[in-house]
């Protein structure tokens, strides 16, 4: 079994964890946080005459009970395109059909639903409650951020990427988003690409943010990259 790591942190007055770099724990709620698992985004592409190997559900589901496991989660919050389209719970192939369903009984599993999902084809996944956006301990919980929302605030939709130069080697990583008391997350699924997290549609999202921070685990730490503050 792979390790799983873990990264604490403070934000809007709660104490958080990353892991494995794409996912939130909130210890206090014993939840964990996921975006944009666009489970069977193989079998879209498959579909649409470009085949993928089929496995990219099963790997993303492996990773989220890999990490109920390490954290000891009690309930998981999925923040929205938790699908890739509105028939891919009927793409499900039995096993992975089978490990959801397992995953949803193990624990209270919330699906907050995206711009990706139909709005009666997560009735059709095994197990879970569907939601449009939800008010947890004064988190609000919702798919995309709500620009001029100024109320503690956790969304998805966007896949923010990092992307620096060390030594002449370009790197980039998945990365959270933080301005204020919001926190855009990286995107949780095996098949995700991904957006540069300075994009000005990420700075748009999350105004009147006067910065906003990109914030990468290492080492079981935070690592912290402005993105842009007001005098930029």
């Amino acid at each position: 079994m792979v390790p799983v790591s873990f990264a604490p942190f403070s934000f809007a007055g709660e104490d958080w964890h990353i892991v494995d770099g794409r996912a939130l724990y909130w210890p206090r709620e014993r939840t964990l946080l996921v975006a944009d698992l666009h489970l069977e985004k193989a079998s879209w592409y498959a579909k649409a005459g470009q085949p993928l190997p089929p496995y990219d559900s099963r790997e993303t589901l492996e990773r989220v009970a890999g990490a109920i496991r390490a954290t000891g989660a009690r309930r998981v919050f999925t923040l929205g395109d938790n699908f890739h389209d509105g028939e891919g719970p009927e793409r499900l192939e039995p096993h992975a059909r089978g490990m959801l369903d397992a995953l949803t009984r193990a624990v209270d599993w919330v699906w907050v639903t995206g711009n990706h999902d139909e709005k009666d084809g997560l009735r059709r996944a095994p197990g879970g409650t569907q939601v449009e956006e939800l008010d947890v301990g004064g988190m609000l919980l919702r798919h995309r951020t709500v620009p001029g929302e100024t109320r503690p605030e956790l969304s998805g939709h966007f896949h923010p990427r990092l992307q620096v130069s060390i030594r002449g080697r370009r790197i980039v990583r998945p990365c959270a988003v933080a301005a204020g008391a919001k926190m855009i997350l990286p995107a949780f699924g095996a098949l995700t690409a991904g957006m540069d997290a300075a994009d000005p549609a990420i700075r748009a999202a999350l105004r009147p943010a006067l910065q906003a921070d990109a914030i990468v685990p290492a080492a079981g730490r935070l690592l912290r990259f402005p993105l842009w503050s007001a005098a930029a």
